[in-house]
């Protein structure tokens, strides 16, 4: 019996420590997601076979090439009637399997993705990280650092300031004058987490961020996420590396095809995912 290679238990047990309870009261709500909705409207369907069973002709599949994603209206429920409540001083981890709406309720937190009913109440300015987050790749990481920090509302003499620390977190070094488009994935990753750990953000949202770098970056991205939640920000982290979740959040939501399946103390609900995995995998 193999595991999906998308879920890795137990990256870097080693190298995580525990994750220690705030003794810190959580605050008062920082975001609430209230019967949230997300469909997705696909214009289109790309037609499959040609009905009579013979092959089309040269000249046919040219006219019709134009017309074959033509016709039909698809909707897929990405997000579906989703409630829960975040406290100011919470780190929260969320996971689930490839297409379950992780990402996308996400998006919607941070006002990407309009809900199709439903609402989200956040108190104070989200920020979403993810790893595929775009930056500029013609300009430098010098000038990303300094467009990022400013649209996370930091000044330029904010960002002059902290241009240093931004550049030793990173770890991309003399790096930081090339072209982004130069880095590799896991230096553009990295970069990204520190440009957006330079302020500090009511909701943080982290996607898949942590698993690109290495064990003494995974180290420092958890440490500046705890420094984070204890000036009473508030922490989400979406991965499939369980051990990471654990290590880092005190609390976990489990989303499967659009809806939450389990809201608990992490230790339970990765112990709970866990299971569902291997008897899923179990079944192929």
């Amino acid at each position: 019996m193999s595991i999906p290679e998308e879920i890795d238990f137990e990256v870097d047990v080693d190298d995580l420590t525990p994750l220690v309870e705030s003794t810190k009261q959580l605050g008062a709500p920082s975001l609430v997601v209230d019967d949230l909705y997300i469909t997705y409207r696909v214009f289109g369907g790309k037609r499959v076979g040609n009905g009579s069973g013979t092959p089309p002709n040269v000249l046919k599949r040219v006219l019709s090439r134009g017309r074959a994603h033509v016709g039909g209206l698809t909707q897929v429920e990405a997000v579906k009637g989703i409630s829960f409540v975040a406290r100011h001083g919470e780190s929260i981890g969320i996971v689930g399997t490839n297409g379950s709406g992780k990402s996308t309720l996400m998006r919607a937190i941070a006002g990407l993705i309009p809900p199709t009913q439903g609402s989200v109440y956040v108190a104070g300015d989200p920020s979403l990280l993810g790893v595929n987050a775009v930056l500029m790749g013609s300009l430098t990481g010098e000038r990303n650092i300094m467009i990022g920090a400013l649209a996370l509302g930091l000044s330029p003499d904010e960002v002059r300031e902290k241009f240093d620390d931004i550049v030793e977190f990173s770890g991309i070094g003399d790096a930081v004058y090339l072209p982004m488009k130069a880095y590799s994935s896991g230096m553009s990753a990295r970069l990204r987490f520190a440009i957006s750990a330079a302020a500090v953000p009511d909701v943080l949202m982290i996607d898949e961020a942590l698993a690109t770098g290495d064990a003494a970056f995974r180290r420092k991205s958890k440490d500046r996420i705890d420094a984070i939640r204890d000036q009473a920000g508030t922490v989400f982290l979406v991965s499939h590396s369980l051990a990471t979740v654990e290590s880092i959040c005190s609390r976990t939501l489990w989303i499967n095809k659009g809806r939450l399946v389990m809201d608990g103390p992490s230790a339970e609900v990765c112990a709970a995912y866990k299971a569902f995995v291997k008897a899923q995998d179990g079944k192929s």
